[in-house]
């Protein structure tokens, strides 16, 4: 499912027009991209959390020339689902 798809299954869904549901979807997107960018963690209980994981910098090799390298420290966006979820998925 690709976004306009979700676009249209949440106008669907809630009865809205998708140009409603379209702002819906971007404004939820903008709103977790925000919190993650500030730090925070989003929770929505019986679905999941995003959050946002640091990586230490580490030593690598370069397997084409097995030369090591520095591979600098870095953030990510993660998402783990709630057990709610899963236990609905796993059906």
């Amino acid at each position: 499912m690709n976004k306009s798809e979700l676009v249209s299954a949440v106008a669907e869904k809630a009865g809205f027009s998708k140009k409603d549901s379209e702002k819906l979807v971007n404004a939820t997107i903008d709103v977790i991209t925000g919190a993650l960018v500030k730090g925070d963690k989003v929770q929505l209980v019986g679905f999941g959390s995003f959050e946002v994981k640091k990586r230490a910098a580490r030593l690598g090799r370069n397997p084409k020339t097995k030369q090591t390298i520095t591979i600098p420290a870095s953030k990510s966006p993660v998402f783990k689902a709630g057990k709610a979820l899963k236990d609905v998925v796993s059906k």
